[in-house]
């Protein structure tokens, strides 16, 4: 975890190292001005010599100059450092997200991954930025005011070495509980999340069923989890200031017992008293900072974790080696495919899947819920791998393929329709970032598009809400189609992608489909036998098997499940899904 936390400090490790430097100046001159200070009331004020009164007084001034300009440069390359630092590790993170598979996006939730990019980094920047500077200033501090004490007084010093045992105990009792607890928490940080962002997403579904109390409550016990191990973490770590509290006025108690004993005794001057009461202060201080350390570095070693997991996440589909750079057609096999969403579980999606689909056919695929015509598409473009079998793609395995270029000649159209804020012209171009506007009119005219673009005043330069939200279901279907078309794929797969759209305008976007694109391989998925009835063939989906793979006239006759489907949605009264309640 460490190694890989580190290695994003990247460009900032002058300022890294740098501000170690210059805090440890910093505290050189405040642990000498205790020291000058005793030479002046020994030197200048109880010897009557103003002359050394002026020369120890202007060395202090000269000192305290320094400590002030070290203390600046080291706050300003510390935050140089930590900031650069939470940016590169965002960064990472977001890289690595970038080339997960969806078998990698299903091991973490959006809210997790939201609270690692937001609290736990900063969690990081935070003690990355204690670390340059409190971490090198404490020890430091604590170490010189030792050294002080032991030249002015050694036998005093005896009481800093008890005080230290029994800091050392109480934090090792503090830190022991805490860092089980620190980890608990993050994880409800991210229930919190997922609350939060759940029902934002979905805040017109709460407001059409009127569902606020439930919300409110499910986010209050979200947030009364979390209010509770906060408490029992924060009354852990508040024993650290009253172990403090008793070590420091010990210490004092014990240092002017026995410093008036030494002065009365002659062993021992006013000045270095005075200067043992201050250099006490700053060891008790240094120890009281080095405890918080502990504390936070705890806390933070837990996000670090948390992060290092994701940067480190290995995606499970990569390009292999010496890859394939050209997709020859839009043919596409399935070879003995089996294939589970989790590996060696043995609960298959998909079983025994064997087809041929010659470039350029139209394919359609249907079946009820969960009979795996999802999972069948997915692994076409390599969104998913199979578990057993080969799926090959202009007859080559898609394993052999470098991956963008894969993806690139295999354009899918998911069942959810996502549109990023922007123009629509900005969304079209996703699909090719080079797309002329002539291009993009043509894509749209494809997929029905033009008809609620071109009323509008700007045009494709009409802006879009986050998720499309000011467009409708069917609109934003068919804006992903337009967008999937212009990367002008040799197969080309609409998961379901007309479902909000009327009968007519599925039947025009098949037509089009049909004569405009016949070198095209398409594969679409549906609902609706209306939508798969003029496809060259259909593929039927029952459990995860092929139950039937040709044209509509002759499944009719040949395919119970097929005819099933087709009798209940040419019923008035029919549920597509009520076959499987029959089956």
């Amino acid at each position: 975890m460490l190694r890989t936390l580190l290695n994003q400090v990247g460009r900032y490790r002058t300022a890294s190292l740098l501000t170690p430097l210059f805090t440890s100046l910093e505290v050189v001159m405040d642990v000498l001005i205790p020291y000058v200070t005793a030479m002046l009331i020994d030197r200048g004020i109880n010897a009557g010599n103003m002359q050394n009164v002026y020369l120890y007084g202007v060395i202090m001034i000269g000192m305290a100059m320094l400590s002030l300009a070290f203390g600046i440069l080291a706050g300003r390359f510390s935050a140089y450092a930590s900031s650069g630092f939470a940016s590169n590790l965002r960064r990472a993170m977001y890289r690595n997200i970038q080339r997960f598979a969806f078998s990698d996006i299903d091991k973490y939730s959006a809210s997790g991954l939201v609270t690692r990019m937001t609290t736990d980094v900063s969690n990081l920047q935070n003690a990355y930025q204690q670390i340059l500077r409190v971490t090198v200033r404490a020890p430091f501090r604590l170490v010189l005011s030792i050294m002080m004490c032991l030249v002015i007084n050694a036998r005093l010093s005896i009481i800093f070495v008890v005080a230290l045992v029994i800091l050392a105990s109480a934090l090792t009792y503090i830190i022991s509980h805490v860092a089980r607890l620190f980890t608990k928490v993050f994880e409800q940080y991210d229930s919190l999340n997922a609350s939060v962002q759940e029902n934002v997403a979905a805040i017109r579904v709460v407001k059409a069923f009127v569902r606020e109390d439930h919300e409110n409550r499910k986010f209050a016990w979200a947030a009364e989890g979390l209010y509770r191990l906060y408490v029992k973490t924060e009354s852990l770590m508040a024993f650290n200031n009253p172990v403090m509290n008793m070590v420091v006025y010990g210490c004092i108690i014990a240092l002017s017992w026995f410093g008036a004993h030494f002065i009365v005794g002659g062993t021992l001057t006013t000045g270095e008293l005075t200067s043992l009461f201050t250099y006490v202060m700053s060891i008790l201080m240094s120890l009281m900072m080095l405890s918080m350390i502990f504390v936070m570095l705890t806390q933070s070693a837990a996000s670090g974790k948390r992060v290092a997991e994701i940067i480190n996440e290995k995606p499970d589909i990569v390009n292999p080696r010496n890859p394939l750079m050209e997709v020859k057609d839009g043919s596409v096999s399935f070879r003995n495919v089996m294939f589970a969403y989790k590996s060696g579980s043995g609960e298959y999606a998909i079983t025994g899947l064997n087809f041929d689909i010659r470039s350029g056919e139209t394919i359609g695929v249907i079946g009820g819920t969960g009979s795996g015509k999802s999972s069948l598409v997915n692994l076409i473009s390599r969104l998913y791998d199979v578990s057993k079998g080969a799926v090959l793609v202009g007859g080559q395995d898609v394993r052999r393929y470098d991956l963008t270029v894969l993806r690139n000649a295999v354009s899918v159209v998911l069942q959810k329709n996502i549109l990023f804020s922007g123009t629509i012209l900005e969304n079209l171009r996703w699909g090719n970032s080079a797309a002329t506007e002539e291009e993009c009119w043509e894509a749209c005219r494809l997929a029905q598009a033009d008809e609620f673009i071109s009323p509008l005043e700007e045009g494709l330069n009409a802006h879009i809400e986050q998720g499309g939200a000011n467009f409708s279901g069917g609109q934003r279907q068919r804006l992903c189609i337009a967008r999937a078309l212009l990367k002008h794929p040799k197969v080309l797969i609409l998961d379901d992608s007309t479902s909000a759209c009327d009968t007519s305008t599925d039947a025009k976007i098949q037509r089009a489909f049909r004569e405009e694109l016949p070198k095209t391989t398409k594969i679409i998925i549906a609902q609706r036998i209306s939508s798969v009835k003029y496809c060259d063939r259909i593929l039927v989906m029952d459990n995860g098997k092929m139950t039937g793979f040709d044209t509509h006239d002759n499944l009719l006759k040949t395919n119970s499940v097929y005819r099933e489907i087709y009798n209940i949605q040419t019923d008035a009264t029919g549920d597509f899904d009520e076959l499987k309640m029959k089956n």
